[in-house]
């Protein structure tokens, strides 16, 4: 008897899974950065140890974050 638990889900399931789990770190990289860049540490550790698949993330790029001014 195996343990394991990828045949047990499903090739939909799997799919899905890394589906978030690529999501999740593309927002988490972008905002990450843009925390560090700012020196803010409060959001930087924040980010990087509360896991909400993406949503905390894009919410600190477009929200909380000031917009950086466009060079004309």
């Amino acid at each position: 008897m195996t343990n394991n638990l990828w045949p047990a889900l499903g090739m939909g399931w799997s799919l899905v899974i890394i589906f978030l789990a690529i999501w999740s770190l593309v927002w988490k990289g972008m905002a990450l950065w843009k925390a560090a860049r700012k020196g803010e540490t409060t959001w930087f550790i924040a980010l990087l140890v509360v896991n909400t698949v993406g949503i905390l993330d894009i919410l600190y790029l477009y929200v909380f974050s000031e917009r950086s001014k466009s060079v004309k």
